[in-house]
């Protein structure tokens, strides 16, 4: 039992028959968390069913599609201590909200935990496992799991207090990898994530999605964050390693010209992460080159 310490928040815009299989899921789990979806003005009334079917859920519609940044807007207006994010097509098995919560209680400087993402039909390991698993981040002795310098938002559950510390998630990216500007801001602001294979979360990908806008929004936000966060040669090495290793097709030319585009707003809002943490992402640079979960297709 969640004991009133965790807000499940969820987001969706348009996947109204994924949304609903996930709610059907979330509030029947034994951890009686309360839930809050946030509608990103969907066009196929999904909120409208929400509403009908899923009295006990709290319900807010946007008039806009705010992406990532809609977490923000429900973690605003929750009491709870912690947040667990769920995507309209990630599930949290029974217990794993207990779990993690379990694991804040413990460790008050752990900002978040993120969990073990089996993937549907066939319930096998997500492939980023394998990074987190084997993260070679340096982490104090009493973190209950491999430390982590990037989460997965849709099986991570958060302390309120880091995640409004630092601002949540950025308006400018959006939605695709919008997480490891936030993980490296909590880090420089001196709290710890880590990886938790106890926490599992099921993952049934869904097929309403634009893999190629996806992809084109993945690239671009890397590369922003990169250079948003890392010193200058450590920025330039990150776009050279990019260039080499996205599609030679048009949408990677237009996520380039895209992350060129926001050059003054990177230049006005750069802050270097501090030498520790920086010193984390250069050990984390060659398992993400040689990672299977890092593949810009699409």
């Amino acid at each position: 039992m969640t004991g009133g310490r965790v807000t499940v928040v969820i987001i969706t815009w348009n996947r109204k028959a994924e949304l609903l299989h996930t709610l059907e899921r979330m509030t029947a789990l034994p951890d009686q968390a309360p839930v809050v979806v946030v509608d990103n003005g969907s066009t196929d009334h999904t909120a409208d069913a929400v509403a009908e079917r899923f009295g006990q859920v709290t319900l807010l519609r946007s008039v806009r599609n705010l992406g990532a940044v809609a977490r923000n807007q429900a973690v605003r207006d929750i009491s709870t201590p912690y947040v667990a994010f769920c995507d309209d097509d990630t599930r949290w098995r029974p217990g794993a909200l207990t779990r993690a919560a379990d694991l804040l209680d413990a460790y008050p400087e752990l900002a978040s935990v993120t969990g073990r993402i089996l993937v549907a039909p066939a319930m096998t390991e997500d492939p980023i496992t394998p990074e987190l698993r084997n993260s070679p981040i340096p982490g104090p002795s009493w973190l209950p799991g491999p430390a982590l310098l990037s989460v997965l938002a849709g099986a991570s559950m958060f302390r309120v207090t880091a995640f409004r510390e630092v601002g949540g998630f950025s308006p400018r990216l959006w939605l695709g990898g919008e997480e490891e500007l936030l993980a490296l801001d909590l880090a420089a602001a001196g709290w710890w994530m880590c990886w938790a294979p106890e926490v599992v979360i099921e993952h049934a990908p869904s097929a309403s999605r634009d893999p190629r806008r996806r992809r084109q929004l993945g690239i671009r936000n890397t590369l922003w964050t990169a250079w948003l966060r890392r010193p200058l040669p450590s920025a330039l090495r990150r776009t050279a390693t990019m260039l080499g290793s996205v599609p030679r097709d048009w949408a990677s030319v237009m996520a380039f010209a895209e992350a060129l585009g926001g050059l003054a707003w990177v230049v006005r809002e750069r802050r270097v992460v501090p030498p520790e943490v920086e010193h984390g992402l250069q050990l984390l640079e060659e398992p993400q080159r040689h990672s299977p979960a890092r593949r810009y297709v699409g």
